[in-house]
């Protein structure tokens, strides 16, 4: 005898809101997994930014010292640093897995991030209580800062270390008082590296004409813009994994999953970045770094520089940021730096102002940069 089995069947409104439930349940989750509520990345930055405490021995001194260095400006927050701690003597070491390949293929902002970097622990050094001696890599691939017992040095450029961000928001277009770009204009350089302030409005729109040639270029290539996504960290939890990248709230953006930011970047007109990029530029001041050679030591040399520089701005209120578009692209370098008139290679294109401050950026804890 054939028995008939018993299937349950659902009415259509019992199976709309089966389908609800568990759409809100994924989406839910999905929104969870992503903005990670107890994940705290304001309190992530504020731990590497924690103001100095003496310490007793050198090793401890050391580990603060490569603390304040990794806090330095770097190109894409990509942290392309090592440090080797030495008997008396901190090693500064590319990290070439970090690198952009398609942004800066001879490494060039590489060994300018290292620069920034160097400033940062020389001034550590300093108000710790060392003489340090610089090893450029004109022929090892590496930083070497030999340190030697000192009376401790106060800096203003030193306490303004944690505070410093790259700020890429629009400025409020305020003008610079005069006093405040005399000292940004006496500010000490280094050997073969010079400063070009961009003061006058016709400066500035030859400066954008390049920026948005620039910009027209880097985002018709679908090698760039698939390199910045990979550095880009769209929400909490894509920071709080890797504590480095461009953190879109560090910008000023929402975080949104990384499928929906990737979609955003991708459908990106040139135009648009580069109209972007325009309001930007036109909010602020303008200057230049640059070099009379263009070799790595150079480029460190133009990093510690503009780190420097950047310090003193955030030591007077202002903030700054980087458009070095006309400087990237390859063929744009030499017309720009004939178009502002400048007789060295220009290394950088900043822009500093008024603005808001933005959250920090994340930073890897010393003990991921040691060697």
């Amino acid at each position: 005898m054939n028995k008939t089995s018993s299937v349950p069947t659902l009415s259509r409104r019992d199976f709309l809101k089966l389908t609800a439930a568990a759409g809100a349940l994924v989406v839910g989750g999905h929104l969870l997994d992503t903005y990670a509520p107890w994940l705290n990345t304001e309190e992530q930055a504020a731990l590497a930014r924690q103001p100095y405490t003496p310490e007793d021995t050198m090793p401890q001194h050391m580990r603060e010292m490569v603390r304040y260095a990794t806090l330095a400006a770097n190109g894409h927050n990509t942290q392309p640093w090592k440090f080797a701690l030495r008997q008396d003597a901190i090693e500064i070491h590319p990290d070439t897995s970090r690198h952009l390949p398609v942004v800066d293929p001879e490494n060039r902002e590489l060994w300018i991030s290292l620069g920034c970097a160097l400033e940062n622990l020389l001034l550590a050094a300093r108000a710790v209580g060392y003489a340090p001696t610089v090893a450029y890599p004109d022929a090892d691939e590496i930083i070497r800062v030999q340190l030697a017992p000192d009376a401790p040095q106060a800096s203003p450029l030193f306490d303004a270390i944690p505070v410093r961000q790259t700020t890429r928001s629009v400025y409020d277009g305020r003008s610079v008082p005069a006093a405040d770009l005399d000292t940004l204009q006496s500010l000490p350089l280094e050997p073969g590296v010079s400063l070009r302030f961009l003061t006058a409005p016709a400066e500035m729109e030859t400066a954008l004409e390049y920026v948005n040639a620039g910009n027209l270029q880097q985002y018709a290539d679908r090698a760039f813009v698939d390199e910045l996504i990979a550095w880009l960290r769209f929400n909490k939890k894509e920071a709080m994994a890797t504590l480095d990248g461009l953190y879109s709230r560090c910008s000023g953006n929402p975080t949104v999953p990384r499928w929906l930011g990737r979609m955003f970047v991708e459908s990106t007109k040139p135009q648009q970045q580069a109209d972007a990029d325009a309001e930007k530029l036109r909010s602020s001041a303008g200057a230049v770094v640059a070099t009379d050679a263009d070799d790595k030591a150079a480029w460190v040399r133009a990093g510690q520089v503009y780190e420097r520089l950047a310090l003193q701005m955030t030591a007077l209120d202002l903030k700054s940021a980087l458009l070095n578009q006309p400087i990237e692209v390859t063929e744009l370098r030499p017309q720009f730096q004939t178009a502002i008139g400048l007789n060295a290679a220009p290394q950088l294109l900043v822009r500093f102002g008024y603005a808001d401050a933005l959250p920090r950026s994340l930073r890897r804890p010393v003990e991921n940069v040691l060697i």
